[in-house]
């Protein structure tokens, strides 16, 4: 194969690789090859013969998988990357949604999306539901759909403004003329549904809203159990007026009651769980350890890049983490020890592929390795690292070994859109000028001091305790005259 990797259109196979299929059976195949043709996955078996001129990846030590799914992320906001590290959720409300989140151009929302959407399929997330609520007009949802539209990637355009009661922007005609323009009937690569939260107003005006999506035939996703936010009082009023369908994704779900936990399952719901923002912002324990008792399915997401990372491998650590860590802490609290955990490697790898797919309706379609599905496949390999090897429980490498940069090749659709450990088809220099220009002009709205005081919050005070010990100096003559 030559240096520039498979060219567009041609066939592409991965020889001997380890597959992680995630079928129904979650087959393990070694020693395996997966052939790729046009836009779907050909074969997938043992030295598989392949037509004239197919493109071979060498996959030997490698691990091919479905592409990954995140199923929430803020795109908009990743040209601020970092910058709200050391937020509570209450500073993240308060400049967001009362304050700076307003300043925010359609050109900032396009740059924010554009590197959002890059950063994706690097990282080996191949579908990216854009949490978009961010759009306070039309046109700052033309520049959200244009720079998904610019990179090769599955996207789904989830419209959201915060500024606005969802009743407010939804039913309008020029929110139905947008969705007709840009999505109506326009296939699986870039898809929509509508993103609001429920926050329990007297008299239900989010009627409206659902009742739009309804007639679109789109999807809802809504932030629900984020504490003293979004509750019970919301999930109760979806499900008196008939609003919780099969497909509506609860982002973080993280803090109702057994009630409401019921009535997610009972109407085909899907969780999306994002750990490292339930970890650190306070929306609830991340509640993988409590949707399993309910049986509800799970799915992934980062959540947003102005804290923590775009990365779904860090994200399936957290998940595994936290939920193992609320296993010991409930043991402990009983005098007793865990044994066995519950929640395993392979299956926070479930969660973070076809988990994805399944909620977002296109398991027919991507989230396994199988033959006549999309191929949107992953190569994990990375020849120069020495935590490339052993590979002796795939699982367990992709969530406690892998990261972004071992993510070698990655296709979408069909499309190979990195190779090599390098983009296909992606220009970073234009994402990065357009970075450049957004920052340039939050800098200059915020000023000096205040854009130095959004990334560092006070410290409260806080008190050490009072220390009975102290250091003893004659610690040497003690332990010699001992």
């Amino acid at each position: 194969m030559t240096a520039a990797g498979p060219q567009p259109g041609q066939p592409v196979v991965f020889r001997n690789a380890t597959v992680l299929t995630m079928d129904d059976a979650h087959t393990i195949l070694t020693g395996a090859d997966v052939l790729v043709t046009g836009e779907r996955i050909a074969a997938v078996g043992t030295a598989i013969e392949v037509p004239d001129g197919t493109a071979e990846i060498d996959a030997t030590g490698g691990i091919v998988m479905p592409g990954m799914v995140d199923t929430h992320r803020h795109m908009w906001q990743t040209a601020m990357r970092g910058y709200g590290a050391d937020w509570t959720l209450t500073q993240y409300f308060v400049y967001y949604y009362l304050t700076w989140g307003k300043k925010f151009r359609p050109q900032d929302v396009y740059a924010g999306n554009l590197l959002a959407a890059i950063e994706s399929i690097d990282a080996g997330v191949t579908t990216t539901v854009d949490w978009s609520h961010g759009l306070q007009t039309i046109d700052h949802a033309e520049a959200a759909t244009d720079a998904l539209e610019e990179v090769p990637g599955r996207f789904v355009l989830a419209y959201g403004n915060i500024h606005q009661g969802s009743w407010e922007w939804s039913t309008t005609p020029e929110f139905r003329d947008f969705y007709t323009r840009r999505f109506d009937g326009k296939g699986d690569m870039l898809t929509f549904q509508i993103a609001f939260d429920l926050p329990g107003v007297e008299g239900f005006p989010e009627k409206a809203t659902f009742e739009v999506a309804r007639e679109l035939g789109v999807a809802v996703t809504t932030h629900a159990g984020v504490w003293k936010v979004t509750g019970d009082v919301g999930i109760s009023q979806m499900y008196d007026n008939g609003y919780m369908t099969p497909g509506t994704i609860y982002v973080h779900a993280a803090s109702l009651s057994p009630d409401s936990y019921h009535k997610i399952a009972a109407t085909g719901g899907f969780a999306s769980i994002s750990a490292e923002s339930e970890c650190n912002a306070g929306q609830g324990y991340s509640p993988t350890w409590r949707l399993r008792r309910y049986g509800i399915p799970v799915s992934l997401s980062q959540d947003t890049s102005v804290w923590w990372s775009g990365d779904i491998f860090n994200a399936m650590r957290a998940t595994l983490n936290a939920d193992r860590a609320m296993e010991h802490y409930e043991a402990h609290a009983k005098d007793g020890t865990v044994t066995n955990h519950i929640l395993r490697a392979e299956d926070v790898v479930e969660y973070g592929t076809r988990g994805g797919a399944r909620a977002l309706g296109l398991d027919s379609v991507i989230g396994s390795v199988e033959a006549g599905k999309k191929a949107d496949l992953v190569l994990i390999k990375n020849d120069s690292s020495p935590v490339s090897f052993p590979v002796l429980h795939p699982y367990g490498h992709v969530v406690y070994q892998a990261g972004r940069g071992d993510v070698h090749t990655v296709l979408v659709n069909g499309t190979v859109v990195k190779h090599d450990h390098k983009l296909v088809g992606v220009d970073l220099a234009r994402a990065r000028a357009a970075i450049d220009e957004t920052i340039s002009y939050l800098q200059a709205e915020h000023g000096p001091e205040e854009w130095e005081n959004g990334m560092h919050p006070e410290i409260p005070e806080h008190e050490t305790l009072a220390n009975p010990y102290t250091y003893r100096e004659d610690v040497s003559a003690w332990k010699e005259s001992d």
